[in-house]
């Protein structure tokens, strides 16, 4: 089975990946705290290609977010399923940039 690692970066990327896992989770009957409330076994059946299984049968996104503002990223942990993300996915300020500029002068 295909497993998929979600990359979100900047503001309009996670703002976008947001509502994509929204989306995904509802698709799936996932709720806003990872917890499966769906109904079919066909929700069930891929659900591991987007999310880890965690503690407590919750369901986790296979994502990393990443921004130099920490006010996108708060923006998305207030919203509908901020809850929904763990919080060593979230990559923000001065951490970002170095990461990101250290990133740079490998590929180069």
């Amino acid at each position: 089975m295909r497993e998929i690692v979600h990359i979100q970066a900047g503001q309009c990327g996670n703002q976008i990946g947001a509502k994509f896992w929204e989306v995904i989770s509802d698709e799936h009957g996932i709720d806003a705290t990872g917890s499966y409330q769906g109904d079919s076994d066909l929700q069930l059946e891929r659900i591991n290609v987007y999310y880890n299984e965690a503690s407590g049968s919750k369901f986790v996104p296979r994502a990393i977010l990443v921004d130099l503002e920490p006010g996108t990223m708060d923006s998305v942990r207030s919203g509908p399923f901020g809850q929904l993300f763990r919080p060593d996915n979230f990559v923000f300020g001065e951490y970002c940039n170095v990461l990101c500029i250290l990133s740079l002068e490998i590929v180069i």
